[in-house]
């Protein structure tokens, strides 16, 4: 399997504290990657430096082949590389319509209405209430506009940053089984969350991330089959 992301030796921080040490991750075209860690680890670090939001101190951010260490984070979404960030983001006064077009705005304008009804598809709520300020769904309502407006930009590259906080657990069997369909369907993952035992089962590999380090790389079943990485730094 190819390379669509590439991360070698990426050092990175805030002042003069360093938070990444040396990070190397990669995910393939139409692979799913989970990136686990607890609170302070350096997962959302290293997806704003990923994304362009954050600068990157030394290292490499690869992506499709081409040098993103230091691009604009507007050129790493035109790139195909999106973030859907902790925490949802959504703008709060504006509709639902518009939110989800406003995910269209620098990369796949010209297919908005047919990625519209692609997002209003998997989220038939999110049809119900298109005209619905924002800010007024559900926790679960909100989610599902901050994939869905992803989904709009025509993701090569789909990083989901902490997707099933806050949720009901109803709500996230449905997130994960959503996960696992846009894997299915071809589309490449990377799954940054502390849901360790369900992210492990919609993934096709894992790295776990301590005090912005890499502890281990390698498959969902290497991980769970090792009481000592279970236990040092899954909490299992």
């Amino acid at each position: 399997m190819s390379s669509l992301l590439e991360v070698r030796a990426l050092h990175a921080g805030y002042g003069a504290v360093e938070v990444l040490r040396g990070i190397d991750l990669e995910v393939g075209e139409g692979e799913a990657v989970a990136l686990l860690g607890s609170n302070g680890a350096g997962k959302s670090t290293l997806n704003n430096v990923m994304s362009g939001i954050f600068p990157a101190w030394s290292g490499r951010v690869g992506f499709d082949g081409a040098d993103l260490t230091h691009a604009h984070y507007r050129d790493v979404v035109k790139a195909g590389l999106i973030q859907v960030p902790e925490g949802r983001r959504i703008f709060p006064n504006l509709s639902v319509l518009e939110n989800l077009e406003l995910g269209a705005f620098t990369r796949a304008r010209e297919n908005r209405a047919r990625n519209l009804e692609r997002a209003f598809a998997l989220f038939p709520r999110l049809r119900e209430r298109s005209r619905q300020t924002a800010g007024t769904l559900s926790g679960g309502e909100q989610q599902m506009l901050a994939i869905g407006r992803g989904l709009m930009a025509e993701p090569r590259l789909l990083i989901l940053d902490e997707p099933s906080l806050g949720l009901s657990p109803l709500l996230v069997e449905e997130l994960f089984a959503l996960i696992r369909q846009l894997r299915d369907d071809g589309l490449a993952v990377l799954l940054v969350e502390q849901n360790v035992g369900q992210s492990l089962e919609v993934v096709d590999r894992a790295y776990v991330l301590e005090n912005g380090a890499m502890r281990f790389a390698g498959l969902p079943s290497q991980l769970l089959g090792s009481d000592e990485l279970r236990r040092a730094y899954l909490g299992l």
